[in-house]
């Protein structure tokens, strides 16, 4: 069981540089779904009776603030990413805080500006630093050598030949070093027929090998 527990898989250590484009398009449908769901309920809890186009034609402006938050931070953190050739979390603080100054901007404020662009950053270092990234693809992620480990879970999980046998009991493909011979012998005890030539023989069982 301790060997099971201390079974890590294996990381590439090296960087590898992504789509920044790519990533902006993941980034601005992720974010434009959440914005068009916002405007959505926005729509629904109006006062006066707009209509389903509401949604476009008064909050629709919602919908484009989340779109270029969530495009700018993918994209200013893949770039980054990829002129420094590393992935940490001040990446992240720094596509939120090109995020944040979007909503500082809509105020026309540079206090808010400034302001929703350190809250922001910050909040993403800490998300980031603490967990797993936002928009990241199955691809953005660290690779595990599958060859390596493969190998490596074949020699934790092998077990000896002779604790499967006694487990499992020999047939399907499982069979113990002598088992020929014993097979053999019992078909002379219950039949009284000599077999002459052993019909099976397993070199890997009469080798000991391991499963």
């Amino acid at each position: 069981m301790a060997d099971l527990l201390d079974a890590k898989p294996v990381l590439e250590d090296t960087y590898h540089p992504r789509d920044a484009l790519a990533a902006s398009v993941r980034g601005i449908t992720y974010a434009g779904t959440a914005g068009l769901f916002l405007a959505a309920v926005q729509n629904t809890v109006a006062k006066e009776s707009i209509g389903p186009w509401g949604v476009f034609s008064r909050f629709g402006k919602t919908i484009g603030l989340f779109a270029a938050m969530g495009g700018s931070y993918a994209f200013v953190n893949t770039a980054t990413a990829n002129l420094l050739e590393r992935n940490d979390p001040m990446n992240h603080a720094l596509g939120g805080a090109c995020a944040g100054a979007l909503v500082g901007l809509r105020k026309r404020s540079m206090p808010s500006t400034l302001g929703s662009a350190f809250a922001l950053g910050a909040v993403m270092f800490v998300v980031n630093y603490t967990g797993r990234p936002i928009f990241e693809s199955s691809s953005d992620a660290p690779q595990l050598d599958r060859l390596a480990y493969k190998d490596e879970a074949k020699t934790r999980y092998r077990r000896p030949l002779n604790e499967t046998i006694n487990e499992l009991g020999e047939g399907r493909g499982i069979y113990g070093p002598g088992y020929a011979e014993r097979r053999k012998q019992r078909i002379k005890e219950r039949y009284g027929i000599d077999v002459q030539e052993p019909y099976y023989t397993n070199k890997s069982a009469e080798a000991g090998t391991e499963f």
